[in-house]
């Protein structure tokens, strides 16, 4: 199990305590200090089955004032994401071949029962 993690968000937090408290063994990416690239983001995209679009802090500062009115294509998205990972929604979740944007928590939960539904 791989966490996107920012430990400055109680949400965040929230969901690394509640895989810590189902007994995973997590890896943490803190990926404000450790960007991904373009295709890192591409490829978790495909894993949690969401456009970039859905996972965009639209109310960040710099968003609104910087990106909000531009019409951009998916692949400009994600290169505004790998450039400014401020901008991307957390915590998401990647285990195997899927994963799952943990916000609200009851998402990851709902994820929690599916893959425990799929390993037993």
């Amino acid at each position: 199990m791989r966490i996107y993690h920012n430990p400055r968000c109680r949400k965040s937090r929230e969901a690394l305590n509640y895989l810590n408290e189902c007994g995973y063994e997590v890896e943490v990416i803190k990926y404000l200090e450790n960007k991904l690239t373009s295709k890192n983001i591409s490829d978790l995209l495909k894993k949690i089955n969401l456009s970039p679009e859905k996972i965009v802090r639209k109310n960040e500062s710099l968003w609104k004032t910087k990106f909000s009115k531009m019409n951009l294509k998916e692949d400009e998205l994600i290169d505004i994401l790998s450039n400014n990972p401020t901008l991307i929604e957390r915590p998401i979740i990647e285990y195997k071949n899927s994963g799952v944007l943990a916000r609200p928590i009851e998402n990851l939960i709902a994820f929690h029962q599916k893959v425990g539904e799929l390993n037993n």
